[in-house]
């Protein structure tokens, strides 16, 4: 993926509307990283930079590219309301009369939400992967112990006796 977005960056290089960048979150960027829920490498991150979202989209240059070219640029937020459809722009003027402490303590309040979520994720999670190593363990115990009875070896003389072969079963018939 790198020469693809080595490429999208060099495509970019002058635009006055779009970055494209990268950022080296086990450096300098570990906190900008951090602050925006960057986990594993590469993640692609695109929009408001007060409000990255996940891109999902293809890794090879033209689907980057397509993807700049719809996307990247100004959009909709406060500072460029021509941009925002009617419902946006009401959106903007509510928070905007909340004030600076109330607004903050409601973003605080949201991402400490989201914090926990993925914290009880994480946690019951866990409790998942601790449950299935269990079963796991305990399937492979049964299964052990049935073989250990000597199952392949009934199995054999099953068959044996099915097909006609040699076993108790031919003197019974005698």
């Amino acid at each position: 993926m790198k020469p693809a977005w080595d490429k999208l960056m060099a495509e970019f290089a002058d635009s006055k509307t779009a970055l494209v960048a990268d950022v080296d979150c086990t450096a300098d960027g570990k906190p900008l990283c951090d602050n925006n829920g960057v986990k594993g490498f590469p993640t692609i991150k695109y929009g408001n930079p007060a409000d990255l979202q996940d891109y999902q989209g293809g890794r090879d240059f033209d689907a980057l590219l397509e993807f700049a070219n719809e996307n990247l640029g100004p959009t909709c937020s406060p500072d460029n309301l021509e941009l925002c459809s009617d419902d946006k722009k009401e959106e903007i003027a509510k928070f905007q009369e909340m004030g600076q402490e109330k607004l903050e303590a409601k973003v605080e309040e949201l991402e400490k939400t989201i914090a926990d979520a993925d914290e009880t994720f994480n946690s019951e999670l866990k409790k998942l992967q601790d449950n299935y190593e269990k079963l796991q363990k305990t399937k492979e115990d049964t299964i052990s112990d049935a073989k250990g009875q000597g199952l392949g070896m009934m199995k054999s003389v099953l068959a044996s006796m099915k097909s006609g072969g040699g076993g108790e079963s031919d003197k019974d018939e005698l």
